[in-house]
């Protein structure tokens, strides 16, 4: 099944568009059961609960992020919500079989704004592990060119105005069951085995579309 590229606009949790076990031995179930099944679910139970009767519970989710963040004076929603979006995104940013290499207008653009594919794989994986303490690596649309972005805790592109098209999750929890310290070791999975490039594409088209 191919991942759908953007996430839910409700506050719900979906279930990644695969088998908890279909990303093994990369990324294994008990790493999905844990950070999908508690830490994903927490985070949309909680936001659930903090706005309930309030006048985001009628907001799409994106919208909540954009609101709750307050110019840069987070409201107590936050985190939650922006924590359920990421954590959204990043699903729907990979795939079983995924990795390798991607093509068309992702292709030439990625060559473009970074001199080649190669150069980006670099970059991004620098930029996730370099992220000090929990955060998130993120390719994303600014101004028309396609930029490599860390952020720490719940932090996204979203909130500078920016479009990504593209997550690693840096928390520990993403990966530690797996690779325990090996930070770069993941990142280098992520990219080699893991990424959904189909999905990537479809979010770049509609970022260029939006912009």
């Amino acid at each position: 099944m191919a991942a759908i590229p953007l996430p839910l606009t409700t506050v719900d949790l979906r279930p990644p568009p695969y088998a908890l076990d279909a990303l093994e031995p990369h990324m294994s179930k008990e790493t999905l059961e844990y950070h999908w099944g508690k830490h994903h679910r927490a985070y949309v139970e909680n936001l659930k609960n903090q706005i309930k009767g309030t006048e985001l519970a009628a907001q799409s989710l994106e919208d909540i992020v954009k609101a709750t963040y307050n110019d840069g004076q987070p409201t107590a929603a936050f985190n939650n919500a922006a924590q359920a979006w990421n954590h959204e995104f990043f699903w729907l940013s990979m795939t079983p079989n995924g990795g390798k290499h991607p093509d068309g207008d992702l292709l030439s653009l990625l060559n473009r704004d970074f001199g080649s594919f190669e150069n980006f794989v670099v970059e991004f994986k620098q930029a996730g592990a370099t992220q000090f303490g929990s955060g998130w690596a993120w390719l994303s649309v600014a101004d028309g060119k396609l930029v490599v972005e860390m952020s720490p805790n719940a932090i996204n592109p979203l909130v500078f105005g920016h479009i990504p098209i593209l997550v690693a999750d840096v928390w520990e929890h993403a990966y530690y069951l797996d690779y325990q310290n090996r930070r770069p070791d993941y990142l280098t999975t992520f990219m080699n085995e893991l990424v959904s490039w189909d999905a990537v594409a479809k979010r770049l088209q509609l970022a260029l579309q939006s912009s």
